[in-house]
């Protein structure tokens, strides 16, 4: 049993996580925040004291700790007495938080593979290239490391799981991910427009026919008909989900699929073709060194500050394709979130309250034992049913759409 949990991060998804934690903290323990900015944490902590979150009385401390020191972080884990960390902060923190948990024994959590800020789109698998490389570490240390328990990746592996046990053979994959609300901008990004760019400015890797197959953004695209938001225009792109789901499900294409329309699209071409989505540093006429990514990142609305005005929803499935009894079989397994309810629970827009509920869902799952496997594990690898169960309890219901109709899907 592990109790105690510190949060990394004070954006909009750990916004979610904070206000999730608190409905849960007679089963989660005490609560800690941190970030480079402690203010950032305090803020996000009165909001959760304003909604009346936490279930019953008790911590919720706020830290500020550079989260690219692994020593400072260790430090914090053991100064909290925290048993669980959720790292919802930059991607490009993930192996200082990881390294902490591995020295101090807490389990440890992310929503997204590792980056390294001086390279874009390395070399899949992705995940190999640094998560996959402390797997022994994790098990000789007895640790629990959940890798990309958001919900694209991470509930969407767990969709996929479940599907493996309707079929005899899974021939495809296809996550579909549209967000068709309006956050009334004339142009933002849902999450961090550093990491959110650098996803898009790389090599579309995808798993089919066995390999590896490469395309550029926006080269592929196809009209998909979804529940709730209808035909919707996605695009071929690259995301950190392939790079597991294709080392379980090798003989299986695997393609990740995300909703843009022609304003976003024409948008992010102009400022690609400047140079303006460059992470590499440039010199003004005044002789001042910038990084055009962060400017531009300077410049457009903070994620978090959209959620107030946001309106719609967003639809985010699995397409199975497979064989069953040598009967061609096709499953959607999707959940459809609204951004003026996530708003209204958590103060978040919905983009990020599909990513933040996940993790906790994952943290209650540790603490009472069900998901403490002492070892690290991605998403697909631990039993799908305890989860989607918890999931469809606290705010992401999952549905099921197949030859038997449309349902909640429980177990």
């Amino acid at each position: 049993m592990k109790r105690n949990v510190l949060i990394i991060g004070a954006g909009g998804v750990a916004q979610v996580v904070a206000h999730k934690c608190a409905q849960h903290n007679d089963k989660l323990g005490e609560l800690h925040i941190a970030s480079r900015t402690k203010a950032k944490c305090e803020a996000v902590i009165a909001s959760v004291h304003a909604k009346g979150a936490m279930k019953v009385p008790g911590v919720f401390a706020a830290h500020a700790v550079d989260a690219t020191d692994s020593a400072a972080v260790a430090a914090l884990i053991r100064e909290t007495g925290c048993q669980i960390v959720i790292n919802v902060g930059s991607s490009f923190v993930n192996m200082t938080v990881l390294e902490a948990c591995i020295e101090t024994g807490a389990a440890y959590m992310d929503t997204a593979i590792h980056e390294d800020p001086a390279k874009i789109c390395e070399t899949p698998p992705w995940y190999g290239n640094y998560e996959w490389q402390r797997r022994d570490r994790c098990k000789a240390a007895g640790v629990t490391a959940i890798l990309g328990i958001g919900f694209d990746p991470g509930v969407v592996n767990a969709w996929a799981r479940v599907a493996e046990g309707m079929m005899d053979s899974i021939t495809s994959i296809d996550i579909v991910d549209i967000n068709a609300g309006s956050h009334g901008k004339w142009f933002a990004t849902n999450f961090d427009p550093e990491i959110n760019f650098r996803e898009f400015t790389g090599t579309v890797y995808s798993w089919q026919n066995g390999g590896w197959q490469s395309n550029t953004m926006f080269e592929v695209g196809q009209v998909w008909t979804l529940p709730v938001v209808g035909d919707q225009k996605a695009y071929l792109t690259g995301h950190d989900e392939v790079h597991s789901l294709s080392a379980r499900y090798k003989d299986a294409d695997v393609r990740f699929w995300m909703g843009f329309g022609d304003h976003y699209i024409n948008v992010f071409t102009v400022l690609k073709n400047l140079g303006l989505l460059s992470e590499k540093p440039v010199k003004t006429a005044e002789g001042l060194e910038v990084v055009p990514l962060k400017v531009v990142k300077a410049v457009l609305p903070d994620p978090a500050s959209l959620a107030p005005n946001y309106t719609g929803k967003t639809c985010i499935g699995d397409v199975v394709k497979g064989v069953k009894d040598g009967k061609p079989v096709e499953v959607l397994i999707y959940n459809v979130a609204d951004h003026k309810e996530a708003y209204e629970e958590v103060g978040s827009q919905g983009i990020s309250y599909t990513a933040g509920v996940p993790p906790v869902v994952a943290a209650l799952l540790i603490a009472d034992g069900t998901w403490d496997v002492g070892t690290m594990v991605n998403v697909e690898d631990l039993d799908p049913k305890p989860f989607i169960n918890l999931l469809n309890t606290m705010g992401l219901p999952s549905r099921i759409k197949d030859a038997e109709g449309d349902r909640l899907l429980t177990f």
